[in-house]
């Protein structure tokens, strides 16, 4: 992964165009605390990698809680060879839909499995053992929740598929296409219309949140990335930075590669900043997470659906 803080001469042009983004005082608001009490319930149930008794336990939650939220939720299961070994396991894709009155759906998602060693922690005695996720696999998944939560009150234009994608972080390291295994299948057989585009959440409750746009949703759609850094821009939310910052293979990929749908990606893989990493470590808790940076991920997205 290469990180760039140097605007190159397009994107400087790119973010340059202005944009009315029409009247923003009727967007509903988006609640950090309650999208943070999601973080937490989340990670009640212990580590969440595929197999375990808190995977288990949040699979049924996770149903449960969009459940009350959506029109219709349904699973998209299927069997997966674990990557490194020859044992293959049942899978679950988690997808609500919210329906608006729009003609084309949008899809918004995150993973909510978490890693199954914790192969960066400063300690080798613990690499062996699961991680708690609170960022990676919880932060995104609360965010989503409140959307829902938001949505099922508040009228809206857009038809909103939420989908938790399974299998995303049992890859091996170095082996892009191990990752992202919930992603890959919902692609190659994809269980609903077509959605007009994406946004996949990952990494982005870390306490010092920043927001550099993530390289390869900067290729797929230029066009929504300079739409929603501008808007975070306009409304205020200081954590999404207008630079480019790593490339990432996450959700969003497969879902360009395999369904040509135009996706991108909002992540802080600098957690918690270039120095420091608790990605991959026992150090990835809710107490390094925070209401505040759910808030400025579910803002945006909140007055995307309802103000573009």
């Amino acid at each position: 992964m290469i990180e760039m803080k140097i605007f190159p001469p397009k994107l400087l042009a790119f973010f340059s165009i202005l944009i009315n983004f029409g009247c923003i005082s009727q967007v509903p608001s988006f609640s950090g605390e309650s999208a943070f009490q999601y973080l937490e319930k989340q990670c009640s149930f212990g580590p969440r990698n595929p197999g375990s008794e808190g995977y288990e336990l949040c699979k049924s939650f996770l149903i449960d809680e969009l459940s009350k939220f959506s029109d219709s939720v349904f699973t998209q299961k299927f069997n997966q060879l674990i990557p490194g070994t020859n044992r293959t396991m049942e899978m679950t894709n988690i997808i609500g839909k919210l329906s608006g009155s729009g003609a084309r759906p949008i899809l918004l998602g995150a993973h909510w499995d978490t890693r199954p060693t914790a192969d960066h922690d400063a300690n080798p005695e613990k690499r062996d053992k699961p991680i708690l996720g609170a960022n990676d696999g919880a932060s995104g998944v609360a965010v989503l929740l409140e959307i829902a939560r938001v949505l099922s009150q508040y009228p809206h234009d857009e038809t909103v598929y939420i989908v938790f994608f399974d299998a995303e972080d049992l890859g091996i390291e170095g082996e892009h296409r191990s990752y992202a295994l919930g992603a890959q299948y919902f692609a190659k057989n994809l269980p609903i219309s077509k959605p007009e585009l994406a946004i996949i959440l990952d990494m982005v409750g870390d306490a010092n949140l920043e927001l550099p746009i993530e390289r390869n949703s900067y290729y797929q759609n230029p066009q929504l990335v300079k739409y929603l850094w501008n808007l975070a821009d306009e409304i205020g939310l200081t954590a999404f930075e207008k630079n480019l910052g790593y490339e990432i293979y996450d959700d969003h990929v497969p879902l360009w590669e395999n369904a040509n749908i135009p996706a991108i990606d909002i992540i802080d893989f600098n957690y918690p900043n270039r120095w420091s990493n608790f990605w991959h470590t026992h150090d990835d808790v809710p107490e390094n997470c925070s209401a505040e940076s759910l808030n400025q991920v579910g803002t945006l997205l909140v007055h995307y659906i309802y103000d573009r």
